[in-house]
């Protein structure tokens, strides 16, 4: 017998079977529950989505209780340790570890299109010397479809990888460039020689010197970190960029869409907040005061960098990048904020209140200290975020583009406002 749950509406006594398929039913399937013939039918209600899915994916698997992440089938630890971020970036998108010869070629081509155009410079001129650069970074994205009109080819398999290649490539140039504004340095162009995220370090510091040389243990670094970054299956800047997509919107566009969601302190700030967090710690000796008052639920005093919305265990990204912290700080020196952090991870660990919660340390409560670390503001972490995370968003974008069952999205509402009506003339208003 097929998989089904059966559903009597009490108001008809009317029952009704329905598929499971997948742990899920339809919610389609629901629209027959009605009360009387000429009823909408039943909907669902889920604020943020908390329980549907919107589409079947085969890029990213989370198991939240297990503390589990694979891209693509590969455990993310693995990825980290083994891979580089175009080699993780390629499973992505492509679904497969690549050949020699197929990584020789997707290098050859990301490096071919780190370039921007030269009047990319008077849009970032345009922009005051403190900008935010997740401002300039967004806009200088969209702006990337006037530059490229081909993009709108969309379903065009070759202009797709086109775009591919652009997006993926010019991202750290762009952000570089934003960043260069934002400190009143000349912009640096790149260097095809170096590694992608060497490349990335050279356009962001170099300074007279006539060859940028990357240290080796910050490149590899930032490269893991972009790994972690790459993709996190349907989150908030995710689900905007397939929405936005689902409107057969461009990919430089979508991808604009979904940095304007990165840069909601909710999400691409996360590690900001941390920062902001430990800053008013202070010190070692006043984290168990701190503790004390996140448990009495005090105004303005919340644990971040703990918790998340689908892990219910320990984030399997937080325990690379603790790893990688301790690389990094052996070449910038400790950051100061250190020492509070691990006392502050320590005793959240051992106390039931946070663990009977399941808050552990997520992808944010490390990254902000490595970026600090390495020379980068506060204002570049959602920038850093949304490097790799273009990678995870065109690969969401060309599957969604390419599902048969997927249309422009236009979720549903329950209208709570007046029943209908009739115009009062301005005179006979109360």
């Amino acid at each position: 017998m097929a998989d089904t749950i059966s559903i009597v509406d009490n108001r008809t006594g009317k029952k009704y079977e329905l598929p499971i398929q997948d742990g899920t039913i339809r919610a389609m399937d629901l629209r027959q529950i009605k009360e009387k013939p000429d009823d909408f039918g039943l909907m669902t209600y889920d604020p943020a989505f908390m329980n549907t899915a919107n589409c079947r994916s085969a890029i990213t698997y989370i198991d939240g209780d297990k503390g589990i992440l694979l891209y693509r089938g590969y455990p993310i630890e693995q990825l980290a340790e083994d891979s580089n971020f175009l080699e993780t970036a390629y499973l992505i998108l492509f679904g497969e570890l690549p050949t020699a010869a197929q990584q020789q070629n997707w290098n050859r081509e990301i490096t071919l299109h780190t370039m921007l155009h030269e009047n990319i410079k008077k849009l970032m001129e345009g922009f005051q010397y403190d900008a935010h650069p997740m401002a300039i970074f967004l806009s200088i994205v969209g702006a990337m479809s006037g530059f490229y009109p081909d993009a709108k080819d969309i379903f065009n398999k070759e202009s797709r990888l086109k775009q591919t290649h652009r997006a993926i490539a010019k991202v750290p140039s762009i952000a570089a460039w934003a960043f260069r504004h934002s400190i009143g340095r000349p912009y640096v162009y790149p260097d095809n020689d170096l590694s992608f995220t060497g490349n990335f370090l050279n356009m962001l510091f170099k300074m007279t010197e006539l060859k940028y040389q990357p240290n080796a243990v910050l490149e590899r670094a930032l490269d893991v970190l972009f790994i972690l970054h790459a993709d996190h299956e349907q989150n908030c800047s995710t689900t905007t960029m397939r929405t936005i997509g689902s409107a057969h919107a461009d990919p430089y566009s979508s991808i604009a869409g979904a940095a304007g969601a990165l840069y909601g302190p909710l999400h691409g700030g996360a590690n900001e907040a941390v920062l902001r967090m430990l800053h008013e710690i202070g010190s070692v000796s006043k984290v168990p005061e701190f503790i004390k008052k996140v448990k009495s639920g005090e105004a303005g005093n919340r644990l971040m960098g703990f918790g998340h919305r689908v892990y219910k265990s320990y984030d399997p990204r937080a325990k690379v990048i603790k790893r990688i912290a301790d690389i990094v700080f052996t070449v910038t020196g400790k950051n100061p904020l250190l020492e509070i952090a691990l006392e502050l991870e320590r005793i959240a660990l051992q106390d039931d209140y946070f663990v009977s919660r399941k808050l552990y340390p997520n992808v944010d409560f490390y990254s902000g200290l490595i970026y600090q670390a390495m020379g980068f503001p506060v204002e570049m972490f959602p920038v850093l975020f949304a490097i790799p995370r273009t990678a995870g968003w065109i690969a969401q974008w060309e599957e969604m583009l390419l599902d048969p069952e997927q249309k422009i999205a236009r979720p549903r509402q329950i209208y709570t406002g007046p029943v209908q009506r009739d115009y009062v003339p301005r005179e006979k208003r109360a």
